[in-house]
């Protein structure tokens, strides 16, 4: 099914009469989800490296999130909250790039592969399946980006303590893999459970508050949108930290030099996991990831939208056939 048919030449329902799923609606989706991700990624860098730290240092950041912020700035200064911003930013605007643009592509041309009844009947899977795809591209472009601002937050003077100085100085002594795709693997436990959680929770979540309140999607103003966007976020925030909670303490200590031997990256992760047991990685920094995902995971689809909105694009939505 061609993606420039348009609502009144397929049978599929979607957010606005009108609306055209061709190559400028995806690259405005891309751009809005760039924006989002490195917008938010890049407001709660402070809370991301205080997180970090608690991961690698439990020994020694041991007074949670709030403690955490006390140590880092009387042992380090302000500006070490600010570590790793850059390829933070640099990174998620990416990783938001293909994620956001992907899980449109993916999502829409499986409903109109699927048809109108069985697209509603089965959009959870739909959800799942498109945030799956999506990541999984997202993450080879971010991880490089990942495990800089990573080395960077344990080790700030490493490679001058800059973007290209520490790229330049892990490729230099650890090459291609070994530097940035080392923690590839954890990555994509972390990122696409995270991913697949986080649309599909949203998704769920979005539906509810709109049946609640007996809502129509295309009919409400900016800040209903708004308000239906940051509600669902949150939620589907939290779960998806908490979900993805495990792999992200592993793809921040493996990313650490010298963690878990020299071995090949499965057995520096079994290692890992090993040393640090099963119940510290699905809890050390947990606090402060559902605050930072919840955070950033409601303002994500709340700039989205926004973003798309003055595009001029209207964002899909999955309709009851039934209810029409």
């Amino acid at each position: 099914m061609a993606l420039s048919m348009t609502l009144s030449q397929k049978p599929m329902a979607t957010s606005a009469a009108g609306q055209t799923y061709d190559a400028t609606y995806y690259l405005k989706g891309a751009l809005a989800g760039g924006i989002c991700c490195g917008i938010t990624h890049g407001a709660v860098c402070p809370v991301d490296v205080v997180k970090t730290r608690i991961q690698l240092e439990p020994e020694v950041y041991n007074r949670g999130m709030i403690g955490g912020f006390g140590q880092v700035i009387e042992k380090e200064g302000m500006g070490a909250l600010l570590t790793g911003l850059t390829p933070t930013a640099i990174g998620y605007f990416i990783q938001g790039w293909f994620k956001f643009g992907g899980v449109e592509f993916f999502k829409i041309n499986m409903a109109q592969a699927l048809g109108e009844q069985k697209a509603w009947d089965n959009r959870t899977g739909i959800y799942l399946g498109a945030a799956a795809a999506a990541e999984f591209i997202a993450d080879v472009f971010l991880c490089p980006l990942e495990a800089v601002r990573i080395r960077l937050v344990s080790e700030p003077t490493y490679g001058g303590g800059s973007l290209p100085g520490c790229a330049s100085q892990l490729l230099k002594e650890q090459g291609v893999i070994g530097g940035f795709y080392s923690g590839f693997v954890p990555m994509l436990f972390k990122q696409i459970p995270y991913t697949m959680a986080k649309f599909a929770v949203q998704g769920k979540a979005a539906e509810a508050i709109y049946k609640a309140g007996n809502l129509e999607p295309e009919k409400l103003s900016a800040t209903g949108t708004m308000g239906v966007a940051l509600s669902s976020g949150v939620i589907a925030g939290v779960v998806a930290a908490i979900i993805s909670h495990p792999a992200d303490s592993l793809l921040s200590k493996v990313n650490k030099k010298g963690a878990g031997g020299d071995g090949g990256m499965m057995s520096r992760l079994a290692n890992i996991t090993a040393e640090v047991g099963v119940v510290n990685l699905c809890t050390q920094g947990l606090g402060a990831r559902c605050v930072m995902i919840g955070t950033l995971t409601a303002g994500q689809f709340a700039i989205f939208d926004s973003v798309m909105g003055a595009l001029g694009a209207s964002k899909f939505h999955f309709h009851d056939p039934s209810k029409k």
